[in-house]
């Protein structure tokens, strides 16, 4: 199915329902981004309750104002991957080291385990997983400021 055959809305209790042009419905569906880090906005899976594909996106700006927005909530209160703005400092350049740094939500502190949690996704993008498992994006390494990217470079 393409994005012209459903829409979406939400039940009493709050969960998704998808209504094909067909007529079938299907509750408690789930939104999916097929590219999360890379296109966010691109490829849009929604999932029925059981796992199983039931509707499809090419972008997100494609669906209806009301779909678009139903699905933008649900990824929203699913979805947590800071983006870090700048690193301020790090304990130590031997892991475990604590890393201070200003993300989208806020300065925090994460716990570099090993250089193995930082994952280059491409020549400028990194993933890097702490210590409790929370991501954090490095979307372009070319807009990290030089403090940060002389911090950084020491682990890479």
């Amino acid at each position: 199915m393409n994005q012209a055959n459903f829409t979406l809305t939400r039940d009493a209790y709050g969960r998704l329902v998808f209504h094909a042009a067909s007529g079938e419905r299907h509750d408690g569906v789930t939104p999916v981004r097929a590219f999360p880090i890379g296109a966010p906005d691109d490829g849009i899976s929604i999932l029925s309750a059981e796992g199983h594909e039931i509707g499809w996106a090419d972008r997100l700006a494609d669906l209806p104002a009301t779909t678009r927005e139903l699905v933008e909530e649900e990824l929203a209160s699913r979805e947590f991957v800071p983006e870090i703005a700048q690193l301020l400092s790090v304990s130590s350049f031997a892991c475990p080291s604590t890393w201070q740094v200003r993300t989208d939500r806020g300065d925090t502190a994460l716990v570099l385990k090993g250089e193995e949690d930082i994952r280059r996704l491409s020549a400028t993008r990194l993933l890097i997983a702490d210590s409790n498992g929370i991501q954090y994006l490095v979307r372009d390494l070319g807009r990290l400021d030089r403090h940060s990217r002389k911090l950084l470079d020491r682990f890479l």
